[in-house]
């Protein structure tokens, strides 16, 4: 086995997507199960048995192939002491999975020195899986067209907020957070306004279809592997006040164009120039 400071971004990503095909086999199968099992953190968000298997399952193949780097769980918090840190979010839209709902997916990221450099975001009740590595591209896969590629993405071009689709992903969040009028604000400037939820809002402007998406109340496990999709596709990832990175307890990701714009829109301007 490689010690760490031999292994290259290629050999990280491909453990990472060794992970998330083994989250897939369990997660897949317990989505709609009569039997699963819902019990409430002390947070009062609810948990599975299938969220708990999953980053299980995760961290026993990271005791096995990377002994020497530190975890950060949802489920199980962090354990271990290194400069590589893998950030694991086994079931991404809990509250959707045990509805049934189908957006929802394991993330999974390679954090060096505090940055996320790997990314892998594997959905498979919607059948795709999207994943970067730094200086790489962002990259998906579609289990509906099995023979095809891997597809790069790149995020819109649209260069204007009155132009610009936003995803907000939740009302109450933005009001406990004491900025719903700045949202509304907000709202007023862009073009069109939804809240596709959880990952798939990030996913969607990696992909170029949204041009806008941010929201409160997240752990690093929330962001973590979103951080080098969104970057690699060409967009820019940050808190809602401008701070760079998934430690700051907000989201705001943009095609990067319209970043400026929308961080003086909710009143982040300052704390850009700064962050940089």
């Amino acid at each position: 086995m490689n010690e760490p400071q031999n292994l290259s971004l290629a050999d990280d990503l491909e453990l990472a997507i060794q992970l998330a095909d083994a989250a897939d086999a369990i997660s897949r199968e317990r989505f709609t199960a009569m039997d699963l099992v819902v019990t409430t953190k002390p947070d009062r968000t609810p948990v599975t048995d299938a969220d708990q298997a999953v980053e299980k399952a995760i961290r026993a193949l990271l005791a096995e192939q990377r002994p020497a780097d530190g975890i950060l769980g949802e489920e199980f918090g962090a354990e271990g002491s290194s400069t590589r840190q893998w950030i694991i979010d086994p079931i991404d839209g809990t509250a959707g999975f045990l509805r049934g709902i189908p957006i929802w997916a394991t993330l999974i990221a390679l954090a060096v020195d505090g940055v996320p450099v790997v990314g892998v975001v594997s959905a498979p009740a919607l059948g795709k899986r999207w994943w970067a590595t730094t200086g790489n591209g962002a990259w998906m896969s579609d289990e509906h067209n099995p023979n095809a590629a891997p597809t790069q993405m790149r995020v819109s071009a649209v260069a204007t907020l009155a132009d610009a689709s936003l995803s907000y992903n939740s009302i109450q969040q933005w009001d406990k957070a004491g900025r719903l009028d700045s949202l509304i604000d907000l709202s007023r400037q862009v073009w069109r306004t939804r809240a596709y939820g959880d990952m798939w809002s990030y996913m969607l402007l990696a992909e170029g279809h949204l041009d806008i998406a941010g929201e409160f109340d997240l752990q690093p496990y929330d962001m973590a592997a979103l951080v080098p999709i969104v970057q690699e596709a060409g967009g820019r990832f940050t808190s809602i006040d401008g701070q760079e990175g998934p430690w700051h307890g907000s989201a705001l990701a943009t095609n990067g164009l319209l970043h400026q714009a929308t961080l003086e829109a909710l009143g982040g301007g300052a704390a850009d120039a700064t962050a940089r």
